[in-house]
């Protein structure tokens, strides 16, 4: 719930047109499009520096979503050091079958893993555009959003004091557990969501990539895949139980399941490797609607969580950011509130779409492994028209790379 305005044991309060919880993509782009605008803002973060930099998320970006990035100056360091994908590879019944989504659509994936990104968008922003970011905040609230006065306040981590800062407007970027999700009147707002009822056995190991392009394992032992991260370092996944235990899977049963679930005819084994990550995330999403509440509005994870079955959750948080900061910039530098306005609507339409293409995909990746014999035989069925009809095969390649997004 908003907390009332702050006043005892406060330093002397401080004025932002914008504060910012939450330094993830979504935030991180939008102060730079403030900075670069010279609209003044403050990032609030409760993690380090450090910790922002090397934690290990999402890597796949769509063009228009690199494109974005690199007309708002963002992407030099990006575009000199991605991998370009033009491909995938999905394997199932023994075979492989490749499809070549930038020859049927002339349009491709960009391979940059999250803490790089993240890296960029800190120098950019507090070194190279002296924005103001706080790390290690604690306690962060948020006040009177539903006036044209809100404020944030936090304890310092310097001096344990309660820091007060008045705004015009709170950017809620902080995740799907953050303050600024759970401030909101449950009465005041929708929150959609789908529990796909499996677990991804998240993997990243000191080995290089087995393949040049993403592979997507189709097997009834449970999905499989295979993600470059560097030339060094490979993502993994393995379909599992929702909550199961870590510790359940020793590196030799990991790698043997791999190996099993990623097999396929003329294909030599996978280069195996030290796990330096092995976690357990449970499959579902979530959508808050609207993204706005007074004068608060939300980006990236905080207003929708997408499970990576699709790849899109970094790319859905660089779209809000991108449609937050252009509409902010507007209604504070010319008046124009239409954006602003318009904000949650637009963004809402490009969040269903990946979240319809998620849950269309969650089940060709799991429905082999459903146990039930008609889901695996529709499963196959769909498997089977992408690489038979090339109407069917240019429509994924469309979705897969999220072509119809202009930001």
């Amino acid at each position: 719930m908003t907390h009332p305005s702050p006043h005892i044991n406060s330093l002397s309060p401080q004025r932002f047109p914008v504060v910012v919880v939450g330094a993830g993509p979504a935030g991180l782009t939008l102060g730079n499009i403030l900075r670069a605008a010279s609209v003044d803002c403050v990032v609030l973060e409760v993690e380090s520096r450090e910790f922002i930099e090397q934690r290990p998320r999402a890597g796949v970006l769509e063009e228009w979503a690199v494109r974005g990035l690199e007309r708002r100056g963002l992407a030099g360091n990006l575009l000199e050091r991605a991998q370009v994908h033009t491909q995938c590879e999905f394997r199932f019944g023994g075979q492989r079958h490749r499809l070549p989504y930038a020859e049927l659509t002339g349009q491709h994936h960009f391979v940059y893993p999250q803490p790089l990104l993240v890296t960029d968008l800190v120098r950019e922003y507090a070194d190279i555009r002296a924005g103001d970011i706080r790390f290690g905040v604690r306690d962060v609230q948020l006040h009177d959003l539903d006036t044209d006065r809100p404020s944030v306040s936090y304890t310092c981590p310097e001096t344990g004091r309660r820091q007060v800062l008045h705004c015009d407007f709170v950017a809620g970027c902080d995740g799907a557990r953050g303050v600024a999700r759970t401030t909101l009147p449950p009465e005041r707002v929708r929150i959609a969501r789908h529990d796909y009822g499996i677990g991804w056995l998240a993997l990243l190991a000191e080995a290089p990539p087995s393949s040049d392009c993403v592979v997507f394992g189709i097997h009834p032992r449970g999905f499989a895949g295979h993600m470059a991260r560097s030339p060094q370092v490979t993502r993994y996944y393995l379909q599992c139980p929702p909550g199961d235990d870590p510790e359940n899977w020793p590196e030799d049963r990991v790698w043997a399941e791999l190996q099993e679930r990623l097999g396929a005819a003329d294909t030599p084994p996978l280069t195996e490797g030290r796990l330096i990550e092995k976690r357990v995330l449970d499959m579902h999403n979530h959508v808050v609607e609207p993204m706005a509440y007074g004068r608060l509005f939300l980006a990236g994870d905080a207003a929708h969580l997408t499970a990576p079955i699709a790849a899109k959750g970094m790319n859905l948080a660089l779209h809000d950011a991108f449609l937050l900061g252009d509409a902010l910039v507007a209604y504070l530098t010319e008046g124009d509130a239409s954006g602003l306005h318009g904000y949650s609507a637009d963004s809402l339409g490009r969040v269903w779409d990946y979240q319809e293409f998620s849950q269309w995909l969650s089940e060709v990746y799991h429905g082999t492994a459903s146990g039930d014999p008609y889901r695996a035989g529709t499963t196959l069925a769909r498997l089977r028209r992408l690489f038979t009809s090339p109407s069917a095969a240019t429509a994924f390649a469309e979705q897969y790379l999220g072509m119809e997004a202009t930001v």
